[in-house]
């Protein structure tokens, strides 16, 4: 197969997406199952989760999992282990809590629960599978990052601190996987219509972007796919998105 861009070099490989239930991790599932991809999805609620893999076919398995929880992603780990054979070829860590608070109002058990789901979930799933990736001298690992990586907005503390924590982890793995196959590459969007912002209603709170002048879901991964087929030699080491 030709080491020049091309979307059939994805064809019979695996993927884990987290955060798969909907929204951007959805989207993502979506285009690399319609391009060959045999992609588990994560996601904490099993009934939509499972809705949500049976919509994309086969090349869809549903795997339930709280990724706030660390038994839950050990777990998870050895049954996706279990139904690939060994590690994927590719992880894109999508998962994310969101919530608008004020720092003098943000409960430190909550804030704590953020960083749970936003970075150390994240890690855990690298944790798990990088070794094998090395070994074998393959592998490519997807962050979702977010403008939050790089800008702060008030009230988003607990969100903007896991972002920029993920920023970091993310530059630290791109400089101990680089040469070694193992590729890693962070996606920044800016603002994405999705159901996250259906309890925080942007559309008629001042200072907030428009739904309507948001990217969609697809345009996150199209990109996804864009990076993750490009010549074995080369890495995306960042992309940022905004609405054009």
């Amino acid at each position: 197969m030709s080491d020049t861009y091309d979307a059939r070099r994805l064809d019979g490989t695996t993927c884990v997406v987290t955060g798969a239930s909907r929204g951007i991790g959805l989207a993502i599932a979506r285009a690399l199952v319609a391009r060959g991809v045999r992609v588990a999805l994560i996601a904490r609620t099993e009934g939509t989760l499972r809705e949500a893999a049976n919509t994309l076919g086969s090349n869809a398995l549903a795997v339930p999992c709280d990724v706030a929880r660390a038994d839950a992603v050990t777990a998870v780990n050895v049954r996706i282990r279990e139904a690939f054979g060994g590690a994927p070829d590719l992880i894109v860590n999508n998962a994310g809590a969101f919530e608008i608070t004020p720092v003098e109002a943000v409960d430190p058990d909550s804030f704590s629960s953020t960083l749970e789901t936003n970075l150390v979930a994240p890690l855990r799933f690298i944790h798990a599978f990088l070794g094998d990736m090395r070994a074998r001298g393959s592998g490519h690992i997807v962050t979702i990052g977010s403008i939050a990586d790089r800008e702060v907005f008030p009230g988003n503390a607990a969100y903007a601190a896991s972002k920029h924590g993920m920023r970091a982890l993310h530059e630290v793995l791109r400089l101990e996987t680089r040469g070694t196959g193992v590729r890693a590459t962070l996606i920044s969007p800016a603002q994405v219509d999705t159901p996250l912002w259906d309890a925080i209603d942007p559309d008629d709170r001042e200072g907030f972007t428009p739904r309507a002048q948001m990217l969609g879901p697809d345009a996150v991964a199209a990109a996804v796919v864009y990076v993750v087929t490009q010549p074995n030699d080369v890495n995306v080491d960042e992309l940022r998105l905004s609405r054009s």
